[in-house]
């Protein structure tokens, strides 16, 4: 059975207190729960984590080789600032999706840039909890064409 490993980054645990006019009232909790419903759909093993610290998120990313087949990941704020994490994405070849739950090209502009995003198969952005949703069903519909 496939499995996704679902990397939430930082202030993602506050989602549905956090500035809900652009991340929604939708909890990560909720979102947790609605990537479950749609793995079992798709018949794939989700393992969903959050942390606010760059190197626990690589160091998750780093474990996932040999784990995981595919990486389904919001950087939160780590998308326009870490090569780190970039770099871990690269290290371990794991077929990444990259997500956001709002539209990063239609904010400031320091949000337009993502340093995830040249090595991630795809991103999907500006959809709010479906942009999660529809990042695991793009992600599983690669590693099923996958050799």
């Amino acid at each position: 059975m496939l499995s996704v490993l679902v990397l939430h980054g930082p202030n993602l645990n506050l989602l549905g207190q956090r500035e809900p006019g652009v991340y929604g009232h939708e909890t990560l909790d909720s979102i947790n729960q609605l990537l479950r419903q749609v793995a079992d759909l798709l018949q794939v093993k989700v393992s969903a984590f959050q942390s606010n610290h760059e190197g626990a998120l690589i160091d998750a990313i780093h474990a996932a080789s040999g784990q995981h087949q595919g990486i389904l990941i919001n950087p939160g704020a780590y998308t326009h600032t870490s090569v780190a994490i970039r770099d871990a994405i690269a290290a371990v070849a794991i077929p990444t999706v990259e997500v956001h739950l709002s539209n990063i090209y239609r904010r400031e502009t320091f949000r337009h840039h993502s340093y995830i995003a040249p090595v991630a198969v795809g991103q999907v952005s500006g959809f709010g909890a479906e942009s999660y949703r529809l990042g695991l069903q793009a992600l599983v519909t690669h590693l099923r064409t996958l050799p």
